[in-house]
């Protein structure tokens, strides 16, 4: 497998007026690997994906996509790099097949054995032969996976791929992007679902308001991670409070009981100590995981701001 990145962008800006967009955004992408572009809608995800197949430019930068430019290399920028941003669009009245015939033959020559291969890695070709107009929302997205693998790909880009589909559209595509990762395909995606990414990705870059907050790997996210919060609602919710205080955890009042977090052992233990003081237990539940309370932390409101320039690159 080649050292040249599979994507590589450096100071990347792009301002719609007095909006900014993507501010100075750095990211490396190793091939052959599965990476997340993180953050809530308005982050400036899509825009750096729209930057990168060439629909729009940067005001400023550099990007490179396995080791091409546009300015550079034109459209062969887009050699070996296949996906799509938003949701993928077909003609409604054709077979999921003959939709993919019209692709290849927009795209060059693609031999009908290929368009069957691509239909059996999606798990669509028991339903090639129905219209793409009575497709769940779920066959559409990986009806776009096959679209995109006709060209048999080295980079996979994905625009949130599991947006608006059900749990099991969402397990359907967690596994198909682990299958494809598996087989070395490098598979770039973004999302605003801190669980889509912990389950898939090596590695992420966390935005907010077009910056990046954070850069790295998900074990190297996972060390900054608060520990775990439970919602605990009790009859007695002062005396639990005192109890969790005394025993180091940290507490947060709610509308109705209590956000406990600290360790695991600590949270039952005080579960056992609210119970001997005869206080009675009306309900405990574990709130977001750590990862998704740091991603909260780094990307709402008022967090503090990204700081400038090269946060976010891995040089």
């Amino acid at each position: 497998m080649s050292d040249v990145p599979a994507v590589d962008a450096v100071g990347l800006t792009k301002t719609y007026g007095t909006l900014t967009a993507v501010d100075r955004l750095s990211v490396r992408v190793g091939q052959g690997k599965v990476y997340g572009v993180l953050g809530p809608n308005g982050a400036g995800k899509t825009t750096f994906l729209r930057m990168l197949f060439g629909l729009i430019r940067p005001d400023s930068g550099t990007l490179r996509v396995l080791g091409r430019t546009w300015q550079r290399d034109g459209i062969r920028a887009l050699d070996g790099v296949a996906g799509f941003i938003e949701s993928p669009k077909f003609y409604p009245g054709l077979t999921g097949r003959r939709n993919l015939r019209l692709l290849a033959g927009l795209d060059g020559a693609t031999s009908p054995s290929r368009i069957d291969e691509v239909l059996e890695t999606v798990d669509l070709r028991a339903r090639a032969g129905d219209k793409a107009g009575g497709y769940s929302f779920g066959m559409r997205q990986r009806l776009g996976v096959a679209a995109a693998l006709l060209r048999d790909p080295r980079l996979l880009v994905l625009d949130e791929p599991a947006n608006g589909l059900d749990p099991a559209g969402i397990r359907d595509m967690r596994a198909l992007v682990k299958r494809l990762a598996a087989g070395g395909l490098t598979v770039l995606l973004s999302s605003h679902d801190m669980g889509e990414v912990e389950e898939i990705c090596d590695d992420v870059t966390i935005m907010r308001a077009g910056a990046v907050v954070y850069h790295g790997s998900i074990a190297a996210l996972r060390e900054k991670a608060p520990e775990q919060a439970h919602e605990i609602r009790t009859t007695d919710d002062g005396r639990t409070a005192m109890l969790a205080t005394a025993a180091g955890l940290t507490v947060t009042p709610l509308d109705d009981g209590l956000a406990v977090r600290g360790a695991q052992p600590d949270i039952d233990a005080l579960v056992a100590e609210v119970v001997a003081e005869g206080i009675a237990l009306r309900a405990l539940a574990r709130r977001e995981t750590p990862l998704e309370a740091l991603f909260f932390m780094l990307t709402e409101p008022g967090a503090p701001a990204p700081e400038p320039a090269t946060t976010g690159a891995a040089r």
